[in-house]
C-alpha cells in the first residue's frame, strides 16, 4: 500500500464496520472522522434511510467530507457528542465508532508539531483555533507538573529527569520549536531507545494539550447513554491509557473499572463485550506500521 501523502489510512476497517453496523436503517456516529475512511465504509453499508454523523475538531478534516446526503459533518470535539446529537434531534444512536489514533496528516505536517521527525512550531493542537500550544505547556508548567504528565500520559519512568532537563533548558531560551524540545530532553534519553522514548514524550505533551483523557472519558460516558438497546460501541485504541478506559467501560460499565450494584445487589452492566479484542493482521501491520499497536474492542448496549 502506498501511503505517502495520504491523510489517514483507516485501521481495522472491515472488522470495525462489521461490528458497528447492525441495522442499515440506523443512525450512526463516527466520533473521529479524520480522512473519512471509516465513514465511507459505514455509508456503503447503510440504506437510503440510514444516517451518519462525523465528528472532528480539526478544520482540515472538512476537506474529506463525502458528498452524500446521509452524512453530516460536525466540526467539534467528540466530548460534546451528546449535545450535538440533541441539537440534530436524536436522543438515541444505533452505533458509535471511535478510532483514537492520530492521523498521518498530523504526523506528516511539520507545521503542526506532532512528530519529532520534522522541525516546526511546538503546537500539537488538534483544533488550532483554541487552547494552549505545546510550547505554552513546555514553558509555563512547573517542573512537578511536567513530571506528572510524562508519567501519567507517557508512562515514562524517567519523567522527573525529563522535566528537570526542560526547566534547565528554558532558563536560557523559550522552547518554541520541535527541534528545541528534542534538544532539551535528549540528555535524558539513551541513543538506543531514542525514537521510542521521544514518541512517548510527544504523546504525553499532545495528550495534555488536547485534554485527550478528559475528552475520551466524557465521550465514552455519553456514548453509553446515547446508544439504543442493541446499539454498538466500537473503539480502536493505540496505547494502554486509553485502552484501559475502554476496557473498563465495556467490562464494568464505568471508566474506573469498579463493579457497581443497584439497590438489590445486581451488577450494573449497561454494555456487553462482544468477544476478545481484535488486532491488525500481520499484512496490515506491514502495510501500515502505525497500526501495530492498535486494538479493537466492541460492545453492545443491553
Amino acid at each position: 500500500m502506498d501511503i505517502e501523502g495520504t491523510y489517514h489510512v483507516p485501521v481495522l476497517l472491515k472488522q470495525s464496520v462489521d461490528g458497528l453496523v447492525s441495522d442499515p436503517d440506523g443512525i450512526y456516529a463516527d466520533a473521529t472522522f479524520g480522512g473519512g475512511g471509516h465513514s465511507r465504509e459505514i455509508l456503503s453499508r447503510l440504506s437510503s434511510k440510514g444516517l451518519l454523523y462525523g465528528f472532528d475538531q480539526d478544520a482540515d478534516a472538512r476537506n474529506n467530507v463525502p458528498q452524500d446526503s446521509r452524512f453530516t459533518f460536525i466540526w467539534g470535539n467528540f466530548r460534546y457528542m451528546s449535545n450535538f446529537m440533541r441539537w440534530y434531534g436524536h436522543e438515541r444512536l444505533t452505533g458509535i465508532l471511535a478510532d483514537l489514533g492520530v492521523s498521518w496528516h498530523h504526523f506528516d505536517d511539520s507545521s503542526r508539531g506532532f512528530s519529532f521527525r520534522f522541525d516546526g512550531p511546538a503546537d500539537m493542537r488538534m483544533n488550532q483555533k483554541e487552547g494552549l500550544r505545546a510550547a505554552d505547556v513546555l514553558n509555563e508548567y512547573t517542573e512537578e507538573k511536567l513530571a506528572q504528565l510524562f508519567w501519567l500520559y507517557g508512562e515514562l519512568h524517567n519523567g522527573r529527569q525529563l522535566a528537570k532537563a526542560l526547566v534547565k533548558y528554558r532558563l536560557n531560551r523559550r522552547i518554541e520549536t520541535v527541534t528545541e524540545l528534542v534538544e532539551a530532553v535528549r540528555p535524558e534519553i539513551g541513543r538506543e531507545r531514542e525514537k521510542k522514548e521521544l514518541a512517548k514524550v510527544f504523546q504525553a505533551i499532545r495528550m495534555e494539550v488536547n485534554h485527550e483523557v478528559d475528552a475520551l472519558k466524557e465521550m465514552l460516558c455519553s456514548a453509553v447513554k446515547l446508544l439504543d438497546r442493541g446499539g454498538r460501541l466500537v473503539v480502536i485504541t493505540y496505547h494502554s491509557i486509553e485502552d484501559r478506559m475502554v476496557k473498563n467501560l465495556m467490562k464494568c460499565g464505568n471508566i474506573d473499572g469498579e463493579v457497581k450494584t443497584d439497590f438489590y445487589g445486581n451488577r450494573e452492566m449497561p454494555l456487553r463485550s462482544m468477544g476478545k479484542p481484535v488486532q491488525p493482521s500481520a499484512e496490515e501491520q506491514t502495510a501500515n506500521p502505525r497500526s501495530r499497536s492498535a486494538k479493537l474492542r466492541i460492545a453492545e448496549k443491553v
